[in-house]
């Protein structure tokens, strides 16, 4: 089954910057195939349920290694069954209707 899943990691007991530990998830998420889109407040991936799951627990074995103690993570996700449908095609939809207005 395929997800579209937002992803907010933030690591606690490391100060008030955690750029450096968003920055070690992005080539954990490239590396596991899943094209991750960066924005201000998470990054968004899509693929395979388990792909994806297994890429998130990485990133957060990663900031451990880093010496982050504690990790709060804040996952939205969805599935269809439907149809097929990408990260594009939804940012697409609002898009088009935005210039319908």
């Amino acid at each position: 089954m395929n997800v579209i899943l937002d992803l907010c990691v933030v690591p606690i007991g490391v100060g008030v910057s955690v750029s450096r530990y968003v920055a070690a998830c992005q080539p954990v998420l490239t590396e596991a195939g899943l094209n991750p889109r960066l924005h201000a407040y998470g990054t968004t991936v899509e693929g395979d349920w388990d792909k994806v799951l297994a890429a998130v627990k990485r990133c957060h074995e990663v900031i451990h290694e880093m010496g982050a103690p504690r990790i709060s993570t804040t996952i939205k996700l969805g599935t269809r069954t439907d149809r097929k449908q990408t990260m594009e095609d939804k940012v697409r939809s609002v898009e088009e209707k935005l210039k319908q207005s």
